[in-house]
C-alpha cells in the first residue's frame, strides 16, 4: 500500500515538473520587465545626446549568438526611433555566468529517515533507504550546468550615409532586415 506522503510527494514532483516545462524555453525579444513569462530581455539608457547603453540579458537555453543578435536589432531599432539612420558601438562586452546545480534521481522521493515507496509510471519498483547518506544521494543526483549571457554595449547615433570602413558602424534599416525574421517574440497573452 503507498503512503499518503508518497502520494503527496508524487503529486507535488509532478506539479513541479509540469510547471518547469511551461517556462522551458529561451529568452524571447522583448523589453526587460518584471512579471513576464520568461526571464530576460533589453533594456536602455540614454547616457547623452545620440548616445545609449543597451543590454540584452538571456536565460539559460537562450545561445550566446542570440544574445548578441537582440543586442544588435534592438540598436537598430532605437536608431531609427531616434530619427537616425546609423549606429556605431563605441564599447562592447559579452558577460557569461555558469551556474552548477544539482537535480536528485526522480527514483528518490525522499531523503527522510523513513522508508519511501519508490513508484515509476504506477508500479512500485522499490523503496528508498532509511537514512539514506548525504554522498549516496549526490551518487545518484545529476549535475546540470546553467550558462545564462549578457551583452551590452554603448552606441553613438548617427544621420546619412554610415562612416565607410569602419567596423564598429551598422546601418540600421540593414541590420532590422537581416536579423528581424529571426526574433522570437513573446507569446501574446490571452
Amino acid at each position: 500500500m503507498i503512503r499518503l506522503s508518497t502520494l503527496k510527494t508524487l503529486a507535488l514532483t509532478a506539479f513541479a515538473a509540469i510547471s518547469l516545462s511551461a517556462c522551458v524555453t529561451a529568452t524571447p525579444y522583448q523589453p526587460m520587465a518584471a512579471g513576464t513569462a520568461q526571464s530576460g530581455g533589453y533594456s536602455e539608457t540614454k547616457v547623452e545626446q545620440d548616445r545609449y547603453r543597451i543590454t540584452f540579458t538571456g536565460n539559460s537555453l537562450t545561445s550566446r549568438d542570440v544574445v548578441e543578435n537582440y543586442l544588435l536589432h534592438r540598436a537598430a531599432e532605437l536608431t531609427l526611433a531616434q530619427g537616425k539612420d546609423w549606429f556605431m558601438m563605441a564599447e562592447r562586452g559579452l558577460a557569461k555566468s555558469v551556474e552548477k546545480i544539482i537535480l536528485p534521481d526522480p527514483m528518490i522521493q525522499s531523503r527522510m529517515w523513513h522508508p519511501t515507496v519508490i513508484v515509476s509510471r504506477g508500479v512500485v519498483v522499490g523503496y528508498a533507504y532509511p537514512f539514506m547518506d548525504d554522498m549516496a544521494w549526490r551518487m545518484r543526483a545529476q549535475e546540470q550546468t546553467l550558462e545564462k549571457y549578457e551583452a551590452y554595449s554603448e552606441i553613438v547615433l548617427g544621420t546619412g550615409p554610415k562612416p565607410v570602413n569602419d567596423p564598429k558602424a551598422f546601418d540600421a534599416k540593414q541590420v532590422i532586415e537581416n536579423l528581424g525574421p529571426k526574433l522570437v517574440r513573446p507569446e501574446p497573452k490571452p
